[in-house]
């Protein structure tokens, strides 16, 4: 019988063996479920909706030029927007958000997850703004209306409009210049800045004076800027657009028989009082290019930025034969019209005499 005994086979190493085994087994286990735990963790950091609207919606975030990371989170944080700050944060440094961020105007919808929003933020998509303007008495009520709707500051634009230099450049003055700007709704990027308005205005003016009526303007031997001017007054005077071109009709035949306007609403504008209501006699004798019971012709320059309507009034004038008109005695805005000036004194009468009924004086 052989007395050679192997030490492998003996229970005490098949023990060992066995216990190695189940080490690695509960190691591989453990980093198996840590694996899976991460990994989970890093999901839920990526894909779990992270962003909370309160009426369940779209919120509108404004990220201005020159923020860094911590101020569009700030601004992301002081909305509410954000459930797990420090999810947020921890995937905007993976995603390399804090190196890339992009100013702008961004629609945020409820329960986006973090990639996402991080992704959309990234890109710099934002969504375009419209910008809307009417009824504009000048340029710095223009400068406050657009920069309320854009990033431009309202100071910036005033200066560019207020800039001799590069009025001239557009082909302006500091007179004319509010017939450059057309009222209406626009598409613009919020990041917009001043220069960048007043350019996209110099080519939506271009736009608008297309060739028919650049030749409605020529054949009344008036420029644009005139037919800006005389719709100007035009808006000052009516507010009714089924009279503006009536009104157009009146002056173009003051024009042609070289009469001067005498327009009120020119003397409004050159008191430089907006809140004037009945227009005196005192306010005829104002120094001004703008007084148009002085001066004959146009005045140097729009006295508003004048509406669409009103423009294509001027150019579409209503042809008759009335010299004069003046505001209805009902007092509802609409006008009484005139051929002859024995007919405008009584209309006018009866004007007066209704203000003085309701004791406005001025």
């Amino acid at each position: 019988m052989s007395t050679y005994h192997s030490s492998y086979g003996s229970p005490q190493k098949r023990r060992r063996t066995k216990f190695q085994r189940r080490l690695i087994i509960i190691f591989l286990l453990t980093l198996i479920s840590v694996a899976a735990f991460l990994a989970m963790s890093v999901n839920r950091m990526f894909f779990k909706s992270n962003v909370w609207v309160a009426d369940g919606g779209v919120a509108e975030v404004l990220i201005p030029t020159g923020s860094n990371f911590e101020d569009a989170k700030e601004i992301l944080f002081e909305k509410g927007l954000i459930v797990r700050r420090g999810d947020f944060e921890k995937v905007s440094d993976w995603m390399k958000y804090t190196d890339f961020v992009k100013p702008g105007r961004y629609l945020i919808e409820n329960e986006l997850n973090n990639y996402t929003l991080i992704r959309l933020l990234r890109s710099g998509a934002q969504k375009p703004v419209n910008v809307t303007f009417n009824n504009i008495r000048d340029i710095y009520q223009l400068a406050g209306r657009v920069s309320a709707q854009i990033e431009a500051d309202s100071s910036d634009i005033v200066k560019l409009l207020t800039d001799k230099e590069y009025l001239s450049f557009l082909g302006y003055n500091t007179q004319t210049i509010p017939a450059m700007f057309i009222p209406n709704t626009y598409e613009f990027y919020w990041t917009t800045n001043a220069e960048g308005f007043v350019s996209r205005m110099f080519q939506e003016k271009d736009k608008f004076w297309n060739d028919e009526r650049e030749l409605k303007a020529k054949a009344l031997n008036l420029t644009t800027n005139d037919v800006a001017t005389l719709a100007s007054i035009i808006d000052k005077e009516t507010n009714k657009n089924s009279e503006k071109a009536t009104i157009a009709g009146v002056y173009l035949n003051r024009l042609k028989m070289g009469w001067r306007l005498q327009a009120d609403p020119t003397l409004v504008f050159a008191a430089g009082d907006f809140e004037i209501r009945r227009v005196l006699d005192i306010h005829k004798t104002i120094e001004s290019p703008y007084n148009t019971y002085l001066y004959s012709g146009l005045p140097p320059g729009p006295i508003c930025i004048p509406s669409i309507s009103a423009i294509d009034a001027v150019l579409n004038y209503e042809k008759h034969a009335y010299y004069f008109f003046c505001a209805k005695d009902d007092l509802s805005g609409y006008h009484a019209f005139a051929s002859s000036y024995a007919q405008h004194e009584v209309n006018a009468w009866k004007y007066r005499r209704a203000l003085d009924r309701l004791n406005i004086k001025n």
